[in-house]
């Protein structure tokens, strides 16, 4: 409705209003455990062990997958049991790293950018993820989960995720100088790679990343990519980046002979139930996805 439809606010806003009471917004909030928390974790299930991690792969069930789940979702972030879900997890949440309370984050760059993009959306204070993300930047403009194993380079994945979470900030807490050098670093070493292109060879620095995927969790494609970048500029009111060109192109290659997209992976391990019907199947949301990254990218060259 609001992206494709150009319906009014007040209509498109009525009807997300029903994510806290059907669907899977529903369906994800009756999951969810008396101390606020799901499954009992942060970002693992209580008890889940390295034998079930190594035999089904990596949960999906845990606090951090839904919060971003409800975001993802359109939960208002201002209704009661949003603002309720922001309190407990907060006073009750631990990092499995190293019991660190849960909305002043942990080591992990991929998942610090995730949580301060949920907090920021979901109005908790993510002040001391933020700090920590602005000092982890690497020297070519991204971010890496490996840094703190000596790692010097940045990953497409670990940027992705770090820029989602300082828009979703900026929007809603503010922006500031440090916020908008480091996203224009971030944003800077995805598109001088095309999206998708190692720098030193112009190879593809992975097949994966051509395959469209969702939920992503805190796996890139260029999809997500571009839906990222189409945000970021309409938050800016900047124009389309002409170095998106080449990804927009993969993106129109992949269209259905019916004008839908397909799901080119699922990713293994627990989840709380499915939202597309399965790989090589049409889904609702990369249409979505694409569908409105093409219309932007289309606006913006005429």
């Amino acid at each position: 409705m609001r992206d494709l439809q150009d319906a009014p606010e007040a209509a498109w806003r009525e009807e997300r209003s029903k994510v806290e009471i059907e669907g899977w917004g529903r369906k994800l909030l009756s999951r969810q455990d008396e101390d606020g928390q799901w499954a009992g974790g942060a970002f693992v299930p209580a008890g889940f062990t390295p034998h079930e991690w190594r035999e089904h792969g990596q949960p999906w069930t845990a606090t951090c997958w839904a919060l971003t789940q409800l975001r993802e979702f359109g939960l208002e972030p201002a209704c009661a049991c949003a603002r309720r879900t922001i309190d407990l997890v907060g006073r009750n949440s631990r990092w499995d790293h190293a019991d660190e309370p849960y909305w002043q984050g942990e080591t992990d760059t991929c998942i610090n950018g995730r949580a301060i993009a949920d907090g920021a959306y979901f109005g908790a204070d993510v002040s001391a993820i933020l700090t920590r993300l602005l000092s982890e930047r690497q020297e070519d403009g991204g971010w890496n989960c490996e840094r703190e194993n000596g790692s010097r380079v940045s990953s497409f994945d670990t940027t992705i995720n770090v820029l989602e979470g300082l828009l979703e900030y900026e929007r809603s807490v503010g922006a500031t100088p440090q916020t908008r050098a480091a996203r224009r670093g971030g944003e800077d070493y995805l598109l001088c790679r095309c999206l998708f292109r190692r720098r030193s060879t112009g190879e593809v620095a992975d097949e994966q990343y051509l395959r469209l995927t969702h939920p992503n969790r805190w796996r890139y494609d260029v999809l997500r990519a571009l839906d990222y970048f189409r945000d970021a500029a309409l938050t800016d009111q900047t124009a389309p980046d002409p170095r998106l060109g080449e990804a927009i192109a993969i993106i129109r290659s992949k269209r259905l002979p019916d004008g839908r997209w397909a799901l080119d992976r699922s990713l293994r391990g627990q989840a709380w139930f499915t939202i597309d019907e399965g790989e090589g199947k049409p889904s609702a949301w990369l249409t979505l996805r694409a569908l409105r990254v093409l219309r932007w990218w289309d606006r913006g060259q005429s």
